[in-house]
């Protein structure tokens, strides 16, 4: 029994980046792991994505382009201020510029620059670099 979907994705993600794998298969699939995916995606640390429908809650199969040092779930979500990005950023990321933070916010899902150029804040969800 699954208890956080997310947290398992990054970590079957992170894995999979290990080992070397070219493609992972994540599921099951959900709004929120596909807005996170596709922040990923455009920060550039995950290629190509697609949806896969099973009738059993989907999946994603990922290509990996091994540019994923860590990764991970931030739990409890911490809320954070639009201009307190630079303390979570020292807490999670191993150095400055180093990395994504990634934001659930009343605009959607992005990373914490997005967040930072449009001036919102919102809820911490996970981290990559």
């Amino acid at each position: 029994m699954q208890m956080d979907t997310l947290a398992d994705t990054l970590t079957t993600i992170f894995n999979a980046e290990k080992t070397g794998k070219k493609t992972v298969t994540v599921k099951p699939a959900s709004k929120t792991i596909a807005n996170v995916l596709r922040t990923a995606q455009r920060a550039g640390y995950l290629g190509e994505l697609e949806y896969i429908e099973n009738h059993r809650g989907g999946m994603f199969e990922i290509q990996l382009l091994g540019r994923i040092n860590k990764c991970g779930v931030i739990k409890p979500r911490f809320p954070v201020k639009k201009d307190k990005f630079e303390d979570e950023e020292r807490k999670y990321l191993p150095a400055r510029g180093f990395g994504i933070l990634i934001v659930t916010t009343p605009d959607g899902v992005m990373s914490h620059d997005d967040a930072k150029e449009k001036g919102t804040g919102g809820r911490l969800l996970a981290y990559i670099y």
